[in-house]
């Protein structure tokens, strides 16, 4: 199975750091992001790899090369112009011939591929999310009222919600829905194949999932061990931290 990291965007949550580095290429620990992403792809049996760049993309083609360093082929594609999250995959309609894997630049997962792979296919669906339950509290009281009544309140509870981890497998068919040379994000795709009526699936994932886009969930990153063999070595119980310097070598 080939592989699509999306590695295009400007990373606005995390600047002024992003202002230096892609945000694929931000360091968890001593290793940038996007090499722990190519390990785990890697040991998950996949060997080629497109990445689609855009904003500091030759310093990603500079970093990670042809990817033999992995055992892995690495291809890229450049956006002239931002083509959203679903954009990019126009460029490799003739590379995606079969199930693909695609994933955000961001991410870092304990996720089994092959179980995702085998839900996919045994649910007979042309695009499966992979999802995780996220806690969000309110900052505020909720009040629920009938006719005008208040029947209950809430001081700022938590609310949980099933939100996709940026991971997705599609078949070749989801790419005779993405328009070429214009912005289209996932949004735009799930929108359309929602008024198609066409079948999307989701996977659960309960294990680690963390969105290094987020500055809490890449400062939790920086207090993980990080091992070659498997996905999270060990947690570590470090103090709360700021976002640490990052600096061209």
């Amino acid at each position: 199975m080939k592989a699509v990291i999306q590695c295009g965007g400007k990373g606005m949550r995390l600047r002024p750091h992003t202002s230096i580095l892609p945000k694929p290429l931000l360091p968890i620990g001593s290793r940038p992001v996007l090499e722990l992403l190519l390990k785990w792809l890697r040991r998950n049996g996949i060997k080629e790899v497109f990445i689609t760049t855009g904003y500091l993309g030759h310093l990603i083609r500079s970093v990670c090369g042809d990817g033999s360093q992995w055992n892995m082929r690495l291809n890229y594609t450049q956006e002239l112009e931002p083509l959203g999250t679903m954009g990019p995959l126009s460029l490799l309609r003739e590379h995606l011939d079969a199930p693909f894997l695609v994933l955000n630049g961001d991410v870092l997962t304990d996720l089994s591929l092959n179980q995702f792979v085998h839900y996919h296919r045994g649910h007979q669906s042309i695009l499966t999310i992979a999802t995780a339950t996220r806690a969000m509290k309110m900052d505020f009281g909720v009040i629920d009222e009938r006719a005008g009544r208040v029947t209950e309140f809430r001081e700022k509870p938590e609310v949980s919600h099933l939100v996709s981890m940026g991971i997705y497998l599609m078949d070749p068919a989801v790419l005779d829905r993405i328009p070429s040379g214009i912005p289209f994000g996932f949004d735009d795709l799930m929108f359309q194949m929602l008024e198609e009526g066409a079948c999307i699936n989701v996977f659960k994932h309960s294990g680690m999932w963390l969105d290094i886009g987020r500055a809490e969930d890449f400062l939790k990153a920086q207090d993980v061990a990080w091992d070659e063999q498997s996905a999270v070595f060990a947690a570590s119980t470090q103090p709360e931290r700021h976002l640490p310097t990052v600096a061209l070598a």
